[in-house]
């Protein structure tokens, strides 16, 4: 998967689509599930003695999400965009925005891509 913890996202489907950018939190099973920040909250009962909540109570937190319901959000462009990945001058692998062209980050470093281009 393309998409990383800390990258922003927007959710496209389910009840919580929106089309305002949220902050990935983690991500889960390879990159087929993520936890995104303010999406899918639920209720969780705990009981007393719970290190998040010593006198017992609900806790709220999210859950995770189908990645395939959302899109990541070019910052340089604004929109929700799909990714690509292609490698640099020097050798790293970087993801970029299929619709302005930008570089969106290092994907793998310089040391693992020499040997990757090396076997090309």
């Amino acid at each position: 998967m393309k998409i990383k913890k800390g990258d922003h996202v927007v959710v496209i489907t389910g009840e919580d689509a929106s089309s305002s950018p949220r902050l990935v939190l983690q991500v889960i099973s390879g990159g087929q599930k993520m936890v995104i920040q303010g999406v899918n909250q639920v209720y969780k009962h705990v009981k007393r003695g719970h290190p998040k909540s010593p006198s017992g109570g609900r806790l709220q937190m999210e859950m995770p999400i189908q990645s395939s319901n959302v899109m990541y959000y070019c910052e340089s462009c604004q929109k929700p965009t799909r990714l690509g990945l292609r490698y640099n001058d020097d050798g790293a692998k970087v993801r970029y925005c299929k619709k302005c062209s930008t570089a969106c980050g290092r994907e793998i470093s310089p040391k693992r891509a020499k040997y990757a281009s090396a076997g090309s």
